[in-house]
C-alpha cells in the first residue's frame, strides 16, 4: 500500500513545491482535485485536457519526486435541482474520468450527489428516516427517478474510460453509508464503488472494520480516504451526533475531523489497514487533512509518521506454517 495525500491543504504552493514537500516526508502518491470543493489549484482540467505538453511536465514533475497520482477530486453535487448547478458538476465529473483516462489514473473520487425530494423542490433534502410517509416517498424519488437514471449513465461514460468513480460516503448526500454505496454500485456497474473515507462512518457509529469487510466482498473499495474523527461525549451524551455547530466551534461539536491517530488510536489503524489487505485493497492511503486543531503540514506530518508504521509495504510471503 502507498501513502497518499489530497493536496488541497497545500493550496497556497505551487504544484512543483507541494510535490517537493511530500516527497520529504515520504509520501508516495498524490490525490489531486480538479474541480468541484477540492478546487482545481494544482490540476486545472482545461490547462491539461487534451494537452500533450501540459501532461508531460506533470509526468515529469511526478518523476522527479518519486510520486504517483493515485486519483483525481471532483466532489460537487451533479443531482442538484438547480439545473446550471448539476451542469457544472456533471461536467467537472466527465471531464475529470476523461482526464484521469489520458493521465493513466484509475481513480476518479466524488461524492453521488444529492437530489431534492420532489420535483417542485429547490433545494436538496437528505432524508434520514422513512416516517411521515412524505420522506419516503421522497428517498424513493429521489433514488429511482433522479439518482439511478443519472448514475446508470455516468457509469457508462467511466467504463468507456476505464476509470473507476469512487464516492464518498457522506451525510448531506444520497449515499452516505455502506448499504447504500452497494445499493448504488448494483443498480449501475463496477466501475461505481468506494472512495472509503472511515471519517463520516465513526460519528454514524458504523464499525469501520466491518464496513470495509461488506464492501471488500463485493470488490466494490475503489479508493481509500486516511482521515479520522473523534466523538466527544461530552457533547453526544445530550444532544446527539447530529451537529449543526460550525466546524471552526470545536468545543461546542459532538465531534470532529481528526488527524489520523488523534480520533483512533494506532492500533486501530493497524487493523482498518490488515482488513484492506484481507479484503484485497493494496491501493494508496490518502490523507485528507481537514483537522481544525492542527496546521496543515502539523497533521500531515504526524499521519504520515503514524501511517508509516501500520501500512504492509510488501506482499505477502508463503504460510510455510500451514504446510
Amino acid at each position: 500500500m502507498d501513502i497518499g495525500v489530497l493536496t488541497v491543504p497545500l493550496g497556497g504552493q505551487s504544484l512543483d513545491d507541494a510535490l517537493a514537500y511530500l516527497h520529504g516526508i515520504g509520501v508516495d502518491a498524490v490525490e489531486l482535485g480538479c474541480g468541484g470543493h477540492p478546487g482545481d489549484t494544482h490540476l486545472p482540467r482545461e490547462e491539461y485536457l487534451d494537452d500533450d505538453e501540459a501532461q508531460n511536465h506533470l509526468f515529469n514533475l511526478l518523476d522527479e519526486y518519486e510520486l504517483r497520482i493515485s486519483a483525481l477530486a471532483t466532489h460537487n453535487n451533479p443531482l442538484h435541482p438547480d439545473d446550471e448547478k448539476a451542469e457544472r458538476a456533471d461536467t467537472e465529473l466527465r471531464e475529470a474520468i476523461e482526464l484521469a483516462d489520458q493521465l493513466d489514473v484509475n481513480a476518479v473520487t466524488t461524492f453521488s450527489g444529492l437530489p431534492a425530494g420532489s420535483p417542485n423542490d429547490e433545494t436538496p433534502n437528505w432524508v434520514t428516516a422513512p416516517w411521515p410517509g412524505e420522506h419516503a416517498e421522497a428517498h424513493r424519488y429521489q433514488w429511482e427517478e433522479v439518482a439511478i437514471p443519472y448514475w446508470q449513465d455516468l457509469a457508462e461514460h467511466a467504463a468507456d474510460h476505464g476509470v473507476n468513480v469512487a464516492i464518498e460516503m457522506h451525510p448531506n448526500m444520497l449515499v452516505y453509508e455502506p448499504s447504500g454505496m452497494l445499493r448504488l454500485r448494483e443498480e449501475t456497474n463496477e466501475r461505481i464503488g468506494a472512495n472509503f473515507d472511515p471519517s463520516h462512518l465513526y460519528w454514524q457509529g458504523i464499525d469501520v472494520t466491518d464496513a470495509i469487510r461488506f464492501l471488500g466482498e463485493h470488490d466494490a473499495i475503489h479508493h481509500f480516504h486516511a482521515k479520522d474523527t473523534k466523538v466527544y461525549d461530552a457533547n453526544a451524551r445530550y444532544k446527539g451526533v447530529l451537529d449543526t455547530v460550525p466546524y471552526d466551534e470545536e468545543a461546542n461539536r459532538s465531534w470532529l475531523f481528526r488527524s489520523v491517530g488523534y480520533g483512533h488510536g494506532e492500533d486501530h489503524w493497524k487493523d482498518v489497514v490488515s482488513t484492506l489487505r484481507m479484503v484485497g485493497y493494496d491501493g494508496a492511503l490518502s490523507i485528507e487533512h481537514e483537522d481544525s486543531l492542527t496546521s496543515s503540514n502539523e497533521g500531515l506530518e504526524k499521519a504520515v509518521a503514524m501511517l508509516q508504521r501500520a501500512v504492509f509495504r510488501d506482499q505477502p510471503g508463503e504460510a510455510y506454517w500451514t504446510e
